[in-house]
């Protein structure tokens, strides 16, 4: 406060007392008194997000371009087209297992061998599906938006990936003999349709 109210007297022409040497007193606020009434600040740039200030000039920051290959877009199309494809081969496998689940043995012939072509069709889809999506996501590792939904999603894919390969290659064939087996087969699958199904539908609305 001291300070302040000598800077005050100073500035305002008030005379002081005759002992203090006020060019020693002046001397410490010379360059700050040049920069305050110079045209431009000491500062000569300033970042901030989204904006650069060169002195007086305000730019907008540029965003780096991002670039992904060409054939990402048609890699998408289709995996896109077959997650819509999986919905339909899901709700047959559900009608069939249904039947093999409360039936056991004795399910119609319908069921059984709609279970089985479903489980190959669907082992093929995920196939393809985790090769277009492991490679756009890779292909665009580099782009800040949206990476986290895209790196959830695909770690989620490959869970359900894992989980639809141990229903089918483990406990399709024991699920026969065993209720408890079946039951678990069951859920198992139900689980991982439903997964499958909401994370798809969070990168189709949120994914921008």
């Amino acid at each position: 406060m001291l300070v302040v109210g000598v800077l005050t007297l100073l500035l305002s022409g008030v005379p002081v007392s005759p002992g203090l040497d006020t060019a020693a007193l002046r001397a410490p606020f010379q360059d700050t008194l040049f920069h305050l009434s110079s045209p431009r600040s000491a500062i000569d740039s300033i970042d901030v997000p989204g904006l650069r200030i060169d002195g007086d000039t305000i730019r907008p920051r540029r965003r780096r371009a991002v670039e992904v290959g060409e054939w990402y877009s048609r890699r998408l199309t289709v995996h896109r087209y077959v997650a819509y494809a999986t919905i339909p081969i899901f709700a047959l496998q559900y009608a069939a297992g249904n039947q093999l689940y409360t039936k056991g043995a004795g399910a119609p012939t319908w069921a059984k061998t709609m279970h089985r072509v479903g489980a190959t069709t669907l082992a093929g889809m995920f196939t393809v599906n985790t090769v277009t999506g492991a490679w756009n996501w890779w292909d665009s590792r580099s782009a800040p938006q949206g990476r986290v939904l895209r790196t959830v999603h695909a770690l989620t894919m490959l869970g359900t990936d894992a989980a639809f390969t141990y229903a089918g290659a483990k406990l399709s064939n024991e699920a026969e003999n065993s209720a408890d087996k079946r039951k678990l087969h069951r859920e198992i699958a139900l689980i991982s349709m439903g997964a499958s199904v909401a994370s798809g539908l969070v990168m189709k609305f949120w994914n921008h």
